[in-house]
């Protein structure tokens, strides 16, 4: 989570893990390996911002999950990671509550443009974050806000896909991670973040 450009890191590999899905469906075992090994990082990072040290074992029960209704599953390399994603985040909430943690609720309903290109808060945000220090930050955020950035940076989903995760509308998840990054960037001081999330032209970070 260091570097910019996660998401479009994770989309690269879309092909590849939809080819490997494909061929673990028909029974090839080295097949699922290789898709474990694409989509672990994030999903692991995606739990460790929503429960913590726990994140191994609430990983390990979801790809238990992942592993025996893998047959059912319909879709694309994409379509895998948000799929894997919404298990994953299952998991987690029944973890919470047998912790008898309740998850806070999203607060922001509101429709905005999605978040901004090439050099944005996300970019500049994750310069600035080694990996432990950033998943300590964003467990700090409102839970829409966390899960939004997460969803969007750590595991690499677009808007849509990350709404149908959280169940929520595209425009109310862009919102949450929009504001998630831009209260990241106020902490590290992260310079020139206008409203839309795009830094001022001249100035640095």
């Amino acid at each position: 989570m260091g570097q910019g450009g996660e998401p479009r890191r994770a989309q690269a590999y879309d092909g590849e893990l939809g080819a490997a899905v494909a061929r673990a469906q028909g029974g090839d075992e080295a097949a699922f390996a290789v898709a474990y090994r694409i989509v672990q990082p994030g999903l692991l990072g995606y739990l460790r911002g929503i429960v913590g040290d726990d994140a191994e074992d609430v990983a390990s029960d979801a790809w238990l999950e992942i592993a025996r209704d893998l047959g059912r599953f319909q879709g694309d390399g994409a379509g895998f990671r948000g799929w894997t994603a919404t298990i994953a985040r299952h998991r987690a909430l029944d973890h919470l509550r047998r912790l008898r943690v309740r998850p806070r609720s999203a607060a922001l309903e509101q429709d905005v443009l999605d978040l901004p290109g090439p050099r944005s808060t996300h970019d500049e945000v994750l310069e600035n974050l080694s990996t432990e220090r950033a998943l300590a930050l964003v467990r700090g955020l409102p839970r829409d806000q966390a899960e939004a950035v997460l969803l969007r940076v750590v595991v690499g989903l677009d808007g849509p896909s990350a709404a149908r995760v959280l169940g929520k509308r595209p425009g109310a998840v862009r919102t949450a991670a929009h504001r998630g990054l831009k209260r990241l960037a106020r902490q590290l001081g992260v310079e020139g973040v206008t409203d839309d999330g795009s830094r001022t032209l001249g100035e640095s970070t």
